[in-house]
């Protein structure tokens, strides 16, 4: 996928020269000024022309007329130099990726030192990231669907720096991980069952070699998870319980838990969603999702910590068995819980995930979920909200998320909002308070399971799926925080 070599830039052979342009000032222009003059100064014609732009974000295509082995020369605007970002270069290149695939370009190469970075690692890394991410093709069931695009199958960085491979390999292992989880989260329910997503599991951990144990029912029930079971009671699809386990320490202790909601449809149960609402729960295991994306990356990765991934799987289906408001039932923590709303199912999964986490020594969870419609009238699609019960954990996650350029906003966890989750007058919690502060109830909610051991809950409900085509992919699934969580455990 990656290589490099120190050869000139004049005498490159390649199908697509790739240089990045700044506006100013001239000493950042080396590479385009050796370009320029092997052009006979034709290259400052088509800046004056409008023809060629250092304006952020625009891709020009030139073809070399021989005038260099290369074919094509593409220049990608980068603005002002002091204004560009790591994750405005992701950005910039996820658009010429797509445009590299739209041409059907097979081999590009990219002159490093164009980019003028003291530090180019975080720059690589990005540019790696948008390659994997930026050209992405969702599957579609259409009959005579035409494969109209190719995605870049290799980039060669000229430099004299071979290390710089890793930093493209991680950015690259990184937004594949992003593709896992949009894969995932685009597949129809009838083709993604509990079972399905446990198989997809141990495909990702035999892959990588990871532990991995999937739980069915039986096990299920020996271990206690009521709140599961009582999600999947309606169901004709048996639940699983998926573990997977990375060990990047000398020893198996304190690993950190990564919890993702697998709810692989969501019809709201005797809650019954809305026509409109019902449409599209197929991406409700977004969670789980991120989770083994994130996992995928890990594998390729290898950082040194100790990681265990955890998701409990089944859809929320209405039918004679299914659970109801009213019910009462026990978690695998033995806390009781009121059933209030039988469309707030995740949480409820999600609790006996987090205390099956604590039982195995989690040092630190993450749980991650499509959880609430109240976190994307709060924040949008574009900001993942998040709570916390330790800052300095959150810390690690948003530094993680800042890189990646994934937001995310903190949303309080005040001792009024746990009391509000505690307030039924049969059990000791109840999933659904009202409508007030639903993102926050429902994240608080989760905490009570998690109690004293630090973790972070991240709500994606909003941030799990794009409305349109952007500079980083398609329309559809996202793989909202699958680069941010695995980033997190780089650098543990």
């Amino acid at each position: 996928m990656f290589n490099t070599t120190n050869q000139a830039i004049t005498n490159h052979d390649t199908e697509a020269l790739i240089i990045g342009l700044y506006e100013a000032p001239k000493e950042t222009q080396t590479v385009y000024e050796t370009l320029n003059d092997t052009w006979n100064g034709q290259l400052d014609e088509l800046v004056k022309s409008g023809d060629l732009s250092h304006q952020y974000g625009n891709i020009s295509k030139l073809h070399t007329l021989g005038q260099m082995p290369a074919q094509r020369l593409y220049v990608v605007g980068l603005g002002n130099r002091n204004d560009l970002t790591v994750h405005g270069a992701r950005q910039a290149f996820g658009k010429l990726f797509k445009q590299l695939a739209e041409d059907h370009v097979h081999h590009a190469s990219l002159a490093l030192a164009s980019l003028a970075c003291d530090n180019a690692t975080p720059y690589v890394e990005a540019i790696g990231e948008a390659l994997a991410m930026a050209p992405y093709q969702l599957e579609t069931y259409h009959t005579d669907r035409e494969e109209d695009r190719v995605d870049v199958t290799s980039l060669t960085v000229l430099t004299d720096d071979d290390s710089i491979i890793e930093s493209a390999q991680t950015g690259y292992a990184l937004g594949n991980g992003a593709n896992v989880a949009r894969h995932l989260v685009n597949l129809p329910s009838n083709l993604l069952t509990a079972a399905d997503l446990a198989v997809f599991a141990e495909n990702i951990a035999n892959k990588h070699q990871f532990e991995i144990d999937v739980f069915d029912r039986e096990q299920i029930e020996e271990l206690g998870m009521g709140a599961l079971l009582a999600v999947n009671q309606g169901s004709e699809d048996p639940p699983r319980f998926i573990v997977m386990r990375y060990q990047g320490l000398e020893t198996w202790e304190a690993p950190v838990a990564l919890v993702g909601k697998g709810i692989t449809f969501d019809t709201g149960g005797y809650s019954l969603k809305g026509k409109d609402g019902i449409v599209g729960m197929k991406m409700d295991m977004g969670g789980a999702a991120s989770v083994i994306g994130a996992m995928d990356a890990i594998g390729h990765i290898k950082p040194e910590t100790n990681i265990m991934a955890l998701i409990p799987a089944t859809d929320n289906m209405v039918s004679h068995k299914a659970f109801k408001p009213d019910d009462v039932i026990v978690s695998m923590s033995g806390k009781t819980i009121e059933i209030r709303n039988t469309d707030a199912e995740g949480r409820l999964a999600m609790a006996d995930a987090v205390t099956y986490a604590k039982q195995q020594g989690a040092s630190k969870i993450v749980d991650i979920a499509t959880l609430t419609g109240g976190v994307v009238v709060a924040l949008g699609d574009q900001v993942t909200g998040a709570m916390t019960n330790n800052d300095a954990w959150y810390e690690e996650l948003v530094n993680a998320a800042d890189t990646e350029g994934e937001l995310i906003w903190q949303l309080p966890y005040y001792d009024v909002f746990k009391k509000q989750v505690a307030t039924s007058h049969i059990a000791d919690l109840n999933n659904s308070p009202g409508r007030k502060a639903h993102a926050v109830l429902a994240g608080a909610f989760v905490g009570a399971f998690a109690e004293d051991t630090p973790w972070v809950h991240l709500d994606i409900a909003g941030t799990a799926m794009a409305e349109s085509e952007h500079d980083l992919g398609p329309k559809g699934p996202t793989g909202a925080m699958a680069r941010t969580l695995a980033r997190t455990l780089m650098n543990q």
